[in-house]
């Protein structure tokens, strides 16, 4: 059983009320525009990290984070990408791949808007976990936290960090 936390769209800033969410899961997982290596680096204290890089990233980040992370957690086929849409508007660069071999849990960010669907057609979990920076149009500041168990995910919450400055 592994509890994740799940966030998106630092843009270099890391809110100070982050750390207390994550000393209980087991993993960070970061879905892109992380703005520095300083932000996964300070996570990377706190628990493992893995994370991709987003549109914002320059080459630092982009030599240490991949653009998609594709991996099992427990049993559950996970695919993390930053720019990767959403049930029924998937982006055009992930598309093709999404019809022809579905991850059980697809991850991005990039919208800074908070999302959990469910993709009934592809049979497909699809989390977006908002943006938890300051940087954007969203008002308040989010992230995921939830657990895989097995071939199951469950106990999601999400957490609300308060207004965007």
């Amino acid at each position: 059983m592994k509890k994740i936390a799940l966030l998106s769209d630092t843009h270099g800033y890391l809110d100070s009320a982050i750390p207390k969410y994550l000393e209980s899961v087991d993993e960070i997982w970061h879905a892109g525009d992380i703005g520095t290596l300083q932000i996964t680096d300070e996570l990377q204290k706190i628990k493992p990290v893995k994370a991709v890089y987003g549109n914002i990233d320059g080459q630092d980040i982009r030599r240490v984070h991949p653009l998609h992370q594709r991996f099992f957690c427990e049993e559950v086929d996970v695919w993390i990408t930053h720019i990767g849409g959403y049930p029924g508007h998937y982006a055009p660069a992930i598309k093709q791949q999404m019809q022809l071999q579905p991850p059980q849990l697809f991850i991005c960010g990039h919208s800074h808007i908070l999302k959990v669907m469910f993709d009934k057609k592809l049979n497909v979990l699809h989390m977006n976990p908002g943006a938890c920076g300051n940087h954007g149009f969203h008002k308040v500041k989010t992230l995921l936290r939830f657990t895989i168990h097995q071939t199951k995910i469950s106990d999601l919450e999400i957490i609300e960090l308060g207004n965007r400055a």
